[in-house]
């Protein structure tokens, strides 16, 4: 299985929309778009699970392809480094 960083998504799109796009070049495992935790607004990216063979063939073909008239960026995820989170000072209320 190989995860999909998806990238520069209209705030409009859809997990369907998502899997129906790429659906068309493999067999899609699972599809999450991420929302702001404090707001519930998209943040304009997600992930798709796809098999390791038909990954690659979405990801050269869905990168730059234009959805709600945004330019996808599409690419293998990379795990996050240890620690995560936001980085940066503490916040304050």
């Amino acid at each position: 299985m190989t995860k999909i960083y998806v990238g520069n998504l209209p705030f409009s799109a859809t997990e369907s929309e998502v899997r129906e796009l790429f659906a068309q070049h493999g067999t899609v495992e699972s599809v999450s778009l991420i929302s702001d935790r404090e707001t519930g607004r998209p943040r304009g990216f997600g992930f798709v699970e796809m098999s390791r063979a038909d990954a690659p063939r979405a990801i050269q073909n869905l990168n730059g392809k234009d959805l709600g008239g945004r330019p996808l960026r599409v690419n293998e995820a990379q795990e996050r480094s240890a620690g995560g989170g936001r980085g940066g000072a503490p916040r304050r209320w």
